[in-house]
């Protein structure tokens, strides 16, 4: 118990000293898990769209797809990134590896399954009877999109901040992709991973802390919003 409670107490100094290494990798995760959310919302969002609220032929493979991109393990994707922006790779002149940019694509990919599912789910619970009364009223086609979005923005925001915690926390694209090269692409999962291999268990219960806390920030921000 003597490394857990040494832990909070790590936690509170590195965040009081403003410790560079400790603000670089949360600035760094903050960065990276902002820009890969709002890149998989800007994708997910339409096409989950488009698959639950239109119906078409192959609309049951494309959701059986779905359902398993969204089990994809994090290491087989920062792989796969890893792959295509090598130097050997076909996006290896763009230098993206080791970059927090390498980090950011791998990261979208693994959001954008989760947005556009839980989009697509969302669009698909809308009552009947909305549509059906706008069509009656004689509202056009955009009309009627943007009222069935208006009325299924908290799951759209559920889907955002779901996506938002699995980058969040995600590790192994920012080992992989990024490298976890300090003060440029270590985030603080990989500063966890990092610490702990080296045996200091207290400065990674830290991290975990901060982790923690910015969780708790993004969820706290989901609860004000739903209230307004």
């Amino acid at each position: 118990m003597d490394f857990i409670v040494a832990g909070f107490i790590k936690a509170i100094e590195l965040l009081v000293s403003g410790d560079s290494s400790t603000w670089t990798a949360v600035l760094a995760t903050l960065q990276v898990s902002t820009c890969s959310m709002l890149l998989s919302i800007g994708a997910g969002l339409p096409c989950g769209f488009v698959i639950g609220y239109f119906d078409f032929k192959y609309k049951k493979h494309v959701r059986t797809l779905l359902d398993t991109l969204l089990a994809l393990p994090t290491v087989f994707i920062g792989l796969a990134v890893y792959a295509f922006i090598s130097h050997q790779g076909p996006l290896g002149e763009m230098g993206l590896l080791f970059t927090l940019t390498g980090i950011a694509i791998g990261q979208t990919i693994l959001a954008f399954p989760i947005v556009t599912a839980i989009t697509a789910s969302t669009i698909e619970n809308i009552d009947q009877d909305l549509k059906l009364t706008l069509v009656t009223l004689g509202a056009g086609k955009r009309h009627i999109i943007a009222t069935c979005l208006w009325e299924v923005r908290y799951g759209i925001l559920a889907a955002a901040v779901t996506a938002y915690g699995r980058v969040l926390t995600e590790v192994g694209i920012s080992m992989m992709v990024g490298g976890n090269i300090k003060y440029q692409t270590r985030t603080v999962t990989t500063a966890i991973a990092l610490e702990t291999s080296k045996g200091l268990f207290a400065d990674g219960i830290a991290l975990g802390i901060v982790l923690i806390m910015i969780a708790f920030i993004v969820n706290l921000s989901l609860s004000f919003l739903r209230r307004q």
